[in-house]
C-alpha cells in the first residue's frame, strides 16, 4: 500500500491578488475653491494691519511716511523700541506694567467670579434662579460705556478715584463669562459626579475647586482670555477714573504721545514702537492657552 505524500500533489499557482486601487485624489471643486479664497483674503485684510505696524516699527521718524509702508527701509527695530522705553523716565514701563496689572488681576479675579455664578446657576436650585440668570443676559447686551460716568460718580463719593481700583473693580464683572459658564457647566460637569463627592464627605468649596474647576477649564480659559483682552483694550473706563499718567495702562498711554506728536514729532514713533509692543502680550497670551481649547473640543462627543 503505498503512501502519497504533499510533495505527490500536483502544483497549483495561488493567483496574485489585485492591488488596491489608489484612493481618489479630492479634486478641487469651484466651491471649494472660492471658500478658500475668501478665507485668504478675510485673512490678508487682518493681517495686513499687523504686518504695517512691524514693518513702521523698525523705521525712523521720518522714514513712517517718507517710504513705502509696506517694505522695510533701514530696519532699527531695537533702537526704536530702547528709545520707546527709556522716554520720559521709563514711563512706557510703567504703563505696561499697569495694563498687566489690570488685565491680568481682573481678568483671573473676574474668570473665578463667573465661574463660581454659572456654576451656581447651572447645579443648585434655589428661589429667584431665572431671574438671577436673565438680569446676567441683560448685562450682556448692556454696552460697557454707558456705566463709566455712573461708576464715576459712585467712586468719587467713596473716594477711589484716581486709584487702581477704579479700574480694577469694574473689570471683576463678567456677564457674558457667567452665562458662558452657566451653558458649560449644565452639559460639562455630571450630577452623579457632583453626588459622588457629596457622599464621599468632600464639602461645596472642595467639589468647585478641586473638580468644578478642572472639568470647565476650556471655558475658563475662554472667559480668561476675553476679559484679559477686554481690558487690556480698555480706554473708555480708564481715561474717566484716571488723572495721574504714572497708573494709565499702556492704551490710554499712547493715546497722549499720539496727542503730543504735534508739538514732539518723535512722538509719533515712539507711540507705533509701542503699539508693536503692546500687541505681544496678546498673541503671547493666545498661543499658551490655545491647547486648552484642543483638550475641550472633544467634550461630549462621546455617546454614553
Amino acid at each position: 500500500m503505498s503512501v502519497t505524500t504533499t510533495t505527490d500533489l500536483p502544483r497549483v499557482d495561488t493567483p496574485p491578488v489585485p492591488a488596491a486601487p489608489a484612493a481618489p485624489r479630492h479634486t478641487l471643486r469651484p466651491g471649494r475653491i472660492l471658500l478658500v479664497a475668501s478665507l485668504a483674503v478675510a485673512a490678508c485684510y487682518f493681517l495686513l494691519p499687523v504686518y504695517w505696524l512691524v514693518v513702521a516699527a523698525t523705521k525712523s521718524a521720518d522714514r513712517v511716511y517718507g517710504s513705502s509702508g509696506l517694505w522695510f527701509d533701514h530696519a532699527q527695530l531695537l533702537d526704536n523700541l530702547t528709545k520707546v522705553f527709556t522716554y520720559d523716565d521709563h514711563v512706557y514701563l510703567r504703563w505696561v506694567l499697569n495694563s498687566a496689572l489690570y488685565a491680568g488681576v481682573g481678568a483671573a479675579a473676574a474668570t473665578l467670579l463667573a465661574a463660581a455664578a454659572g456654576f451656581a446657576l447651572a447645579k443648585y436650585r434655589f428661589a429667584g434662579r431665572e431671574a438671577v440668570f436673565k438680569t446676567v443676559l441683560a448685562g450682556v447686551l448692556l454696552p460697557q460705556s454707558t456705566l463709566a460716568l455712573p461708576l464715576y460718580l459712585v467712586f468719587s463719593k467713596i473716594g477711589l478715584v484716581d486709584t487702581y481700583w477704579a479700574v480694577l473693580l469694574p473689570s471683576l464683572a463678567s456677564p457674558f463669562g457667567v452665562y458662558l459658564c452657566r451653558i458649560y457647566a449644565e452639559s460639562a460637569v455630571p450630577d452623579t459626579l457632583l453626588e459622588a463627592a457629596r457622599v464621599d464627605g468632600a464639602r461645596e468649596g472642595r467639589i468647585f475647586f478641586r473638580l468644578v474647576l478642572r472639568i470647565m477649564s476650556p471655558a475658563l480659559v475662554t472667559v480668561f482670555l476675553f476679559q484679559f483682552v477686554g481690558i487690556w483694550n480698555n480706554y473708555f473706563l480708564p481715561l474717566v477714573m484716571l488723572s495721574d499718567d504714572r497708573k494709565y495702562p499702556v492704551t490710554l498711554g499712547l493715546t497722549t504721545w499720539k496727542t503730543a506728536a504735534d508739538r514732539v514729532p518723535e512722538l509719533m514713533q515712539y507711540t507705533i514702537g509701542g503699539a508693536f509692543v503692546s500687541v505681544i502680550p496678546l498673541a503671547v497670551a493666545m498661543l499658551v492657552l490655545q491647547r486648552f481649547w484642543r483638550t475641550g473640543m472633544t467634550e461630549g462627543s462621546v455617546k454614553e
